[in-house]
């Protein structure tokens, strides 16, 4: 009896263990096209298409987007990025992952990717994926999943096709294709607020951009001059994406508005401005 009783325990042990090893494959490969909750989406995205975000994916995707873009990179590159992105962190900047993985992309140390402090920074994340994207040959013609395995290498090569539709409604909004495309909610309690905010949101701003002549000194906010309308929703949705992390509490482009408080863009009155501004919140 005894040596029944343990031989069921055993069995009935290993079941769990198959079990387990079954359910972490599945989640692998499928796990990442789960909706987040709901209550965590702060951000949305509509450009013939839906996505909705939080806060830190937001912001992780806009500066993905604006790399690629500063780099001269065509949107195709931009949406293999994202969906790369996507699948390998969820648009997460992940301080670690399977062996010595790390940040957004995932990638590795010892695979001469560069250090994790380095791959922990988004625009060098970001910038290392375009590219090894860049040198693969004919990638602009290949499947999203197959433009993005061709670099990464991963276990699971048809992942990323997953979020091909998604990137590609983020890439449209955040490339400048449409307007009044993101819309954020911000907290009661942003990350920065008066002029460190207004100082750290002109800087990333032309980190990610490359824009030139922006004023870093204005402590309620930042106005940059775009060359034409594309590129002012380009930094306009960029603005907004950044709301939580830089205390952005207002961004007007045109004739439109987005303000924290309804986190909605809407028509505003007098002449259409032809300049991308952005208010951050006060101290106190």
């Amino acid at each position: 009896m005894w040596v029944r009783t343990r031989a069921t325990v055993a069995g009935g042990v290993v079941l769990i263990l198959v079990a387990v090893i079954a359910i972490w494959l599945v989640v692998r490969q499928v796990g990442d096209n789960l909706k987040f909750p709901l209550t965590a989406r702060k951000c949305t995205v509509q450009a013939d298409g839906r996505v909705a975000l939080d806060a830190d994916q937001m912001a992780n995707a806009a500066t993905i987007a604006a790399i690629g873009a500063k780099r001269g990179m065509p949107e195709r590159a931009v949406v293999v990025a994202l969906a790369t992105a996507y699948q390998e962190s969820g648009l997460r900047n992940l301080a670690a992952g399977d062996r010595d993985s790390v940040g957004l992309f995932q990638q590795r140390p010892s695979q001469g990717w560069g250090t994790p402090t380095q791959i922990r920074d988004p625009r060098y994340a970001a910038n290392r994926f375009y590219a090894a994207l860049k040198k693969v040959r004919g990638w602009e013609e290949m499947r999203v999943t197959d433009a993005a395995q061709r670099v990464q290498r991963s276990a699971f090569p048809e992942a990323y096709q997953k979020w091909a539709d998604d990137s590609e409604v983020l890439s449209r909004a955040l490339l400048g294709d449409a307007s009044g495309a993101v819309t954020c909610t911000v907290g009661r309690t942003p990350a920065m607020h008066g002029a460190a905010a207004a100082a750290q949101l002109t800087r990333n701003l032309v980190l990610d951009w490359g824009l030139k002549g922006t004023d870093p000194t204005d402590p309620t906010g930042l106005a940059v001059t775009p060359s034409d309308q594309r590129d002012g929703w380009r930094y306009a949705h960029w603005l907004v994406s950044h709301a939580q992390d830089h205390g952005v509490k207002r961004v007007r482009f045109g004739a439109l508005e987005w303000t924290a408080k309804n986190g909605e863009w809407s028509q505003v009155g007098g002449d259409p401005a032809s300049r991308v501004v952005a208010e951050v919140f006060s101290e106190g």
